[in-house]
């Protein structure tokens, strides 16, 4: 398969080439700095102005599937439009975790624990999810990490969840980047969740 991945400079970014690429996929690394791209055998470089529509069209023409790792700056707004566009009717959107439920039937947003400094930075995951919610069109899949997404090993294991959050013994609810590539990966491959959220967390 031929997927394109938008944000591919970004920590979650380049866990999801490293992982296509070793499952055999074809990557497009899609980002706007050249020298923060991966490179490497099976990854075509494309820098691009993802906050233009137009441009992330042109970015992803070709691919049969879109994973964006960007960050909620980029309104899903230009992302849908710009899949529609270019033809192309999957996407993964890597997003957070503020919209799950916390385990008490609250979501994290609106709990009383969540800082109030945070949800400026994360409303618009919550905004993105709304907006997938509602498109009839594409084929897509919201990936909420869990609370703590991280840089660390890739250690292979984890749980699936779908609406409500992933916890370990310890009460902590964590994933690394390097493992929610293998849960964005498998829910391309897997389709197991489409058109729907899932969760992943040890």
């Amino acid at each position: 398969m031929k997927v394109a991945v938008l944000g591919a400079g970004g920590k979650a970014g380049k866990e999801l080439v490293k992982e296509l690429g070793a499952r055999g996929h074809q990557v497009i690394a899609v980002g706007r700095t050249a020298e923060k791209l991966p490179s490497g055998d099976g990854v075509e470089q494309r820098v691009s102005d993802l906050s233009d529509q137009a441009a992330l069209a042109a970015s992803v023409s070709g691919a049969d599937a879109v994973i964006s790792a960007l960050t909620f700056q980029v309104p899903a707004s230009t992302i849908i439009g710009g899949l529609k566009q270019a033809g192309v009717e999957r996407l993964i959107v890597t997003g957070g975790a503020a919209s799950l439920d916390n385990g008490k039937g609250v979501r994290v947003f609106d709990s009383a624990e969540f800082p109030e400094f945070l949800k400026p930075l994360v409303i618009g995951g919550i905004h993105f999810l709304d907006a997938l919610r509602a498109e009839n069109d594409l084929n897509w899949s919201f990936f909420s990490p869990a609370m703590t997404f991280f840089e660390g090993p890739r250690v292979g294991a984890f749980r699936l969840g779908d609406e409500v959050m992933v916890f370990d013994a310890a009460g902590e609810s964590k994933i690394s980047y390097a493992d929610g590539a293998i849960a964005m990966v498998d829910e391309l491959e897997q389709e197991n969740h489409p058109r729907g959220r899932w969760t992943a967390a040890y």
